[in-house]
């Protein structure tokens, strides 16, 4: 991380509020960012995902090299971007980063134009002023294979171009995110924005950790929908095991694209809105019932066979809350 121009410059500024003041234009980062770290987390959001998290901690911190994180859709890249956010705000990431922004943008947003005091200014070259005038940020864009130069009607657009030289000098720290097949098909055709980062693979998660992700990320749906999973731990990883085990490969929709734990935190979120729609101040074993039941993610003969198993292996629970396991 080279921080020494950084450190020594006198144009170096704080604060968004500066960089409006000092600009006269506007904050791009206000109309078309989010600030991840100052976000208020109610759990990690990269539960068992540590090994991912430090690749990209030792790779930021690496002179003149950002982040490229390059996986399947639905493996939960965002979150490890959120989970190093977390880190930061908790006090867990190491010294060198303490006190650093990450700010996540809306890239197709940026597609385009604005005018700013009477003149045509591209939205992307504001951005990367406004970025490069505020110490310690790290620029977090995903789907970053849409910065290769690709066609906007009859314009060329090379975003990619126009970040080289703040990537080659570390002015710019950056964490893009993209599909391997994206990756593949669009950003190593362009060898030299390929050279400014570390590509760090990121694999889907074992059934295991998935449980784990479960197991701490529900608290969250709680906290967001007002409704209460009231289990005991052993019976929710029971739930979550069953849930785990019959969302695995080859039993999902193969267009859906859905993978671990993205997949599997859906189907949970969905058992807590059938618990709103019925008014229940609780999520109960029907609700986890009708959100397997309905889901579109999974093998129509692959969802009755969970049913199936649900009945059986459930089947003390739902006669404790009164559920026939045959009318449902």
């Amino acid at each position: 991380m080279n921080n020494e121009n950084l450190n020594s410059s006198n144009e170096v500024i704080d604060t968004l509020e500066e960089v409006k003041t000092v600009t006269n234009q506007p904050s791009v980062i206000d109309m078309y960012g989010e600030i991840l770290t100052d976000k208020q987390y109610i759990t990690n959001p990269a539960i068992a995902r540590d090994e991912e998290i430090n690749k990209m901690i030792l790779t930021l911190i690496t002179p003149d090299k950002s982040a490229l994180l390059v996986g399947k859709p639905g493996i939960g890249k965002t979150a490890l971007v959120e989970g190093l956010a977390y880190r930061i705000n908790t006090n867990q990431a190491p010294d060198v980063l303490k006190g650093w922004r990450i700010i996540k943008i809306n890239l197709p947003a940026l597609l385009g134009k604005m005018i700013v005091n009477g003149v045509e200014v591209s939205k992307l070259q504001m951005l990367i002023d406004e970025i490069d005038n505020i110490e310690k940020t790290i620029l977090f864009i995903d789907e970053v294979h849409l910065l290769v130069a690709h066609n906007n009607g009859s314009v060329d657009l090379d975003f990619a171009n126009m970040l080289k030289p703040y990537l080659d000098r570390g002015r710019i720290l950056m964490i893009g995110a993209t599909t391997s097949e994206e990756y593949e098909q669009y950003i190593l055709r362009d060898r030299a924005f390929v050279r400014r980062f570390i590509k760090i693979d990121i694999a889907e998660a074992e059934a295991s950790d998935v449980v784990k992700i479960l197991e701490g990320t529900f608290p969250k749906f709680e906290h967001q929908m007002g409704v209460k999973l009231a289990y005991t731990e052993f019976q929710r990883e029971r739930i979550f095991e069953w849930l785990v085990e019959h969302t695995s490969e080859y039993k999902r929709v193969y267009e859906v694209q859905n993978r671990y734990p993205d997949i599997c935190l859906t189907i949970v979120s969905s058992a807590f809105s059938y618990a709103l729609f019925e008014n229940s101040s609780v999520v109960t074993m029907k609700h986890f019932y009708l959100a397997m039941k309905n889901t579109t993610t999974i093998y129509e003969d692959s969802k009755e066979k969970a049913i199936a198993d649900f009945k059986e292996r459930f089947k003390e629970m739902l006669i404790k809350e009164g559920i026939d396991a045959e009318q449902i």
